[in-house]
């Protein structure tokens, strides 16, 4: 691929200062700031869910410890009652016993007597006995019914009722040997198996409904803040080109809908201020070239003079910076430029030979051929000679302007060999009205909108302007030949 390298002396040129990156142009920032809002949003869904689970969760388990301990209770209390019930119903059966020390020799249980025959009286004339020592304990017809001389259960009936496997009831009854008590026993199991039942229900009933809850909440959180989505996106992609935008008003009528409505409100009004302001610059530097010009004309035709030297350079800032806020004006307002397809590495070239001079300084092309895109022959030949006016404003002897094909994109670089902008100042330098100290005390020339003007018409053009290392470097979409 060929390129053109020309070596251009460059005369001395009134300086271009270092501007500041269009105010009305789209930057990450608000992307950004949408990110971080979406965030926020959904951290506010998140804890909103978060809470409502935690509170369901919490009433949950009270009810469910309450449910178990009602039921435990209730359950209990049945057993207790049937126990009551066995013991009542075997007395007039351990009436009819006679209960007697055991003799000398060992202990005696009484004979087992066939099952169910416990309310059943026996034969007249006869009777049981049950030999037993005091405290001891036998076993008679029923397995779940004993008989003991103490009024108190003994030891044994540990091993025959163990605690908490069944309810035990006593009554004192009256025997041929003497009084008695009588125990009955009713066995806990089917508490139990009820209770059992009721924890294979809650565990995995709860941590569903739970689910269901949080679920639910985060929708329906969601639907109740998308309308704050909305009008947030809307806001971050509104600038001070596209102030005629609005954002959405839902038709809920609620609190949302208010602060919908107050913020296109507050956008009527800065739309309305923003517009009287561009107006108000627009028509100032309109105004200001006839009488510029003319002061000038007169300047140039009198007598030459040191006073009338000074006087013929500081109309001529006047009269660019008169150009520049018209220039902005035309940016701020949006006006969509005509647009043709056109080469970028010729456009660099023409303009880079009429940019202000300096003598010690030449210019370098690097220039590819056939480098095309789509854009405003006026706005680019401003954007191209602003930055070379810069980059020869503060190079030590040499300004390169490079054209290049990028991928999908078109690339203008334009370097010297001066100083550089530092780190902390290469987003400053895009400011309007902003130059660094070095460049004040260097010279008065420029107002500091070369540079806010050149990144306003990438930003029009869908490109972008940036500083690295030792020059700027403006991407265009570049279109495919």
């Amino acid at each position: 691929m060929r390129r053109l390298r020309l070596p251009i002396p460059v005369p001395s040129f009134r300086g271009l200062s270092f501007p500041g990156p269009p105010s009305t142009g789209p930057t990450s920032t608000g992307r950004q700031g949408s990110r971080r809002s979406a965030s926020g949003l959904s951290s506010v869904r998140l804890r909103a869910t978060a809470a409502a689970t935690l509170v369901v969760a919490l009433a949950l388990g009270a009810v469910a410890l309450g449910l178990v301990a009602m039921l435990r209770g209730s359950l209990e209390r049945s057993a207790d009652a049937a126990a009551v019930r066995k013991a009542v119903e075997a007395v007039p059966y351990a009436q009819t016993l006679s209960v007697v020390p055991a003799e000398e020799g060992g202990f005696r249980p009484a004979r087992k007597a066939e099952p169910l025959e416990i309310q059943r009286a026996p034969a007249k004339g006869t009777r049981e006995l049950i030999h037993t020592d005091d405290g001891a304990m036998a076993g008679i017809a029923d397995p779940d019914v004993l008989v003991t001389r103490a009024k108190v259960a003994p030891a044994p009936t540990v091993d025959w009722a163990e605690p908490g496997q069944y309810a035990v009831a006593g009554v004192e009854v009256r025997t041929e040997g003497g009084p008695a008590m009588l125990w009955s026993r009713v066995s806990l199991a089917s508490a139990e198996d009820a209770l059992n039942t009721l924890y294979a229900a809650l565990l995995p009933g709860v941590p569903a409904v739970l689910v269901v809850v949080a679920g639910m909440t985060w929708f329906s959180v969601g639907r109740a803040l998308a309308p704050v989505a909305a009008v947030r996106a809307k806001v971050a992609d509104i600038t001070a080109r596209d102030l005629h935008q609005r954002v959405p008003v839902p038709a809920s009528k609620d609190e949302i809908a208010a602060l919908a409505t107050t913020v296109n409100a507050t956008l009527d009004r800065l739309e309305t201020a923003v517009g009287t302001h561009k107006r108000f610059v627009a028509d100032a530097a309109h105004e200001l070239r006839s009488p510029i010009a003319t002061l000038r004309a007169r300047l140039e035709l009198a007598e030459r003079s040191e006073l009338t030297k000074e006087a013929l350079a500081d109309v001529e800032r006047l009269q660019s910076l008169a150009a520049d806020l018209l220039m902005l004006a035309k940016l701020d307002a949006g006006e969509p430029p005509r647009t043709a397809e056109l080469d970028l590495g010729q456009v660099a070239a023409e303009e880079s030979l009429r940019a202000m001079r300096r003598p010690d300084v030449r210019v370098e092309l690097d220039v590819e051929p056939d480098v095309v895109m789509k854009g405003s022959r006026a706005h680019l030949d401003r954007l191209v000679t602003n930055l070379v006016d810069n980059a020869v404003r503060h190079a030590a002897s040499t300004v390169r302007v490079g054209v290049r094909v990028e991928g999908e994109q078109a690339v203008l670089e334009v370097a010297d060999d001066g100083p550089g902008i530092p780190p902390e100042h290469r987003e400053a330098v895009f400011d309007r009205f902003t130059r660094l100290d070095e460049a004040r005390a260097r010279d008065a020339g420029g107002a500091g909108l070369g540079l806010s003007i050149a990144r306003d018409i990438a930003a029009l053009h869908d490109g972008t302007l940036v500083y690295e290392d030792a020059g700027f470097i403006a991407k265009f979409p570049r279109t495919p030949g």
